[in-house]
């Protein structure tokens, strides 16, 4: 079995070799389809190097949301399965044969957890994978996201959704009878670079959550929200460190 995996990218290049090269070595890759939202970093230098060696990448350039992004890599795919990796997730060792036995006839996705490496202490990161755990089977995620391609090949996701669009995917793979499976085993480390957290990052999430939130009455916002800004609050504190 091989599956598309679809990377969203937009200046990526600090985390995007990482990614990809994690990907490769994890996944049986049918092909990489990327949708990028017009970088100006040299993202499009290390998505060409990895074209060289493998010769599956699938560009795609999109200057919308990150739900229109996503709805054009679903269009693109070709496989009965294929993943959602974010462009700052690394993914475990051995990540898709560890989600292979989830792969049921009702299982329509299957997450493994993110973890941060900033969180050193056990009992935090013990804490966190739980509060992890329960953000995704509230509101879901993309970290990285296996998906029969049969549970959303009709779906059309809002192009107003800059955030939240996991979770309208995962709503949707439940309504059309499938289980979504979320998972310690397999996992992705999620890097989140610290160059992308500033006070302007922060007002522009705490807007998308807010908009997004109220756009689709989901009731995990305030959840949402406090788990973003709490990795916020820790950066700025620590951003001389």
């Amino acid at each position: 079995m091989r599956v598309d995996v679809a990377v969203l990218t937009k200046n990526s290049a600090q985390t995007i070799e990482s990614c990809l090269d994690s990907v490769y070595k994890n996944v049986p890759v049918n092909r990489v389809i990327v949708v990028d939202g017009y970088s100006t970093d040299n993202t499009m230098e290390i998505l060409r190097k990895f074209q060289e060696k493998h010769g599956n990448i699938i560009l795609i350039w999109d200057k919308g949301t990150r739900g229109s992004a996503r709805q054009r890599a679903i269009e693109e795919v070709e496989t009965d399965w294929f993943m959602f990796v974010d462009s700052d997730a690394i993914l475990c060792d051995k990540w898709f044969d560890k989600a292979k036995k989830f792969m049921k006839s009702d299982v329509g996705a299957v997450w493994g957890i993110e973890i941060w490496p900033i969180i050193k202490n056990p009992r935090v990161l013990k804490l966190f994978k739980q509060i992890a755990m329960k953000v995704f089977q509230t509101r879901g995620g993309t970290h990285d996201l296996l998906v029969r391609y049969e549970a959303v090949k009709d779906i059309r996701i809002p192009y107003d959704l800059h955030v939240f669009e996991d979770a309208y995917i995962e709503k949707w793979i439940i309504k059309k009878e499938y289980r979504v499976i979320s998972t310690y085993q397999p996992y992705c480390v999620h890097l989140r670079p610290r160059y992308i957290w500033n006070m302007k990052t922060g007002v522009n999430i705490a807007a998308d959550y807010m908009r997004c939130g109220l756009l689709t009455r989901y009731p995990t916002l305030l959840l949402s929200c406090g788990f973003y800004v709490a990795y916020f609050a820790y950066q700025l504190l620590n951003n001389d460190k």
